[in-house]
């Protein structure tokens, strides 16, 4: 009786004790943006459980091989977890990827990418990275709401699409709108320097990931 009771005990420490290292692993990866540079399969699915549902997202390397890459890397180490949707401004797109947790989020604001060629435009449920210039592409997107065309011209490379769940990313939280300076919505300095304390606390309905993930 007691030998069972202990061997049960060990497999259930044991069982506990692999997802925790798994967390460590994976928390270790976000702080080194280096080590995060897996090629990604041609195409991929990407599943975003959010605070309003489900949308999944297909990527096509071919489309914009770079945006495609830190993309896969970043969801399959968990980065875009508990992530908010920061800035959605209804009728044009939904953006988010700033990590809620600062020592995270710090090393990826130098993380840049090359920019992609255009090769598809920003239609309705299209997902592109966010720039601030050339070649400055890190970890933030956005989903188009409508068909954005005029980005194309810009340089922004759709790398993917969503191809179900589109009426939930229709469902995210909107009232904040644009963001500071120019609306009422979160500062994105702040973001990076409070990460979610701030929104939580200043923009508590925001909607969220709860948890995304590289479908087998």
């Amino acid at each position: 009786m007691t030998i069972r009771a202990g061997i049960f005990a060990l497999c259930a420490a044991t069982a506990l004790a692999i997802p925790a290292a798994a967390a460590l692993a994976q928390s270790a990866n976000l702080a080194n943006p280096a080590a995060l540079n897996e090629q990604a399969p041609a195409t991929y699915k990407a599943r975003f459980e959010t605070s309003k549902g489900t949308f999944v997202i297909e990527v096509n390397r071919a489309w914009a091989p770079n945006g495609a890459d830190r993309f896969y890397n970043l969801v399959k180490n968990g980065f875009y977890d508990d992530v908010r949707f920061f800035r959605v401004i209804s009728g044009f797109m939904v953006q988010f990827g700033i990590n809620g947790d600062p020592k995270i989020s710090a090393p990826w604001r130098t993380a840049r990418i090359k920019d992609d060629p255009v090769r598809q435009s920003n239609k309705r449920g299209y997902i592109t990275y966010a720039t601030s210039g050339p070649d400055s592409r890190t970890t933030q997107v956005f989903i188009n709401f409508a068909d954005n065309a005029g980005l194309d011209g810009q340089g922004f490379a759709p790398f993917g699409r969503v191809i179900s769940g589109m009426d939930v990313v229709d469902k995210l939280n909107a009232e904040y709108g644009e963001g500071a300076p120019r609306g009422r919505g979160p500062d994105q300095f702040r973001i990076q320097q409070e990460g979610n304390a701030y929104l939580g606390k200043d923009f508590p309905r925001l909607d969220f990931v709860r948890k995304a993930t590289i479908e087998p």
